[in-house]
């Protein structure tokens, strides 16, 4: 299970007091108001960074860090990635997970025997779709709905599905 959560990649400076656009990869971007720190990632280095402001711009975030008050301090931050903590992560409801723990696991049919993987999950507007790479190596698309997924065990990295009528 991941123990850090993508919550944004910094897209480019704003203006030259230090702020950055971040395009949310976060379902809700206004979690960004409850932030106080998130981890920069650039593939250089990592760092913890405090959030000193927050504002929004079409569908972009702009931040602001405390201590970095120029544009030559965030400028080389452009393209990395924002993550929080477990603990910093939004609370989720009953019967909802992060995308991060759901890639990878193991999916089984619901007798129990295997399906496939989990390879992605696409976001639509009504419900996620999950994409199941099968065991002989077809893709299978399993709407994210309570018909379809019966069982999800993230601590044990598998999901049990009903396939439904012309599914598969």
């Amino acid at each position: 299970m991941e123990q850090r959560l993508q919550v944004g990649v910094i897209t480019a400076t704003h203006g030259l007091k230090g702020e950055v656009k971040v395009f949310p990869t976060t379902d809700d971007p206004n979690r960004f108001r409850k932030l106080k720190e998130v981890i920069l990632e650039t593939g250089k280095e990592e760092r913890l960074l405090q959030i000193e402001g927050v504002k929004f711009f079409k569908q972009m975030v702009i931040l602001k860090f405390h201590g970095l008050d120029d544009i030559g301090d965030v400028e080389r931050f452009r393209r990395g990635t924002l993550y929080v903590t477990r603990e910093n992560a939004v609370k989720l409801r009953k019967n909802e997970y992060f995308i991060a723990d759901l890639i990878g696991m193991r999916v089984e049919n619901e007798d129990g025997s295997a399906l496939g993987t989990l390879q992605d999950v696409i976001t639509t507007g009504a419900n996620d779709v999950y994409d199941v790479k099968l065991t002989d190596g077809r893709q299978l698309l399993i709407p994210a709905i309570r018909e379809c997924i019966l069982e999800v065990d993230v601590e044990e990295g598998w999901m049990r599905v009903h396939l439904l009528d012309g599914l598969l």
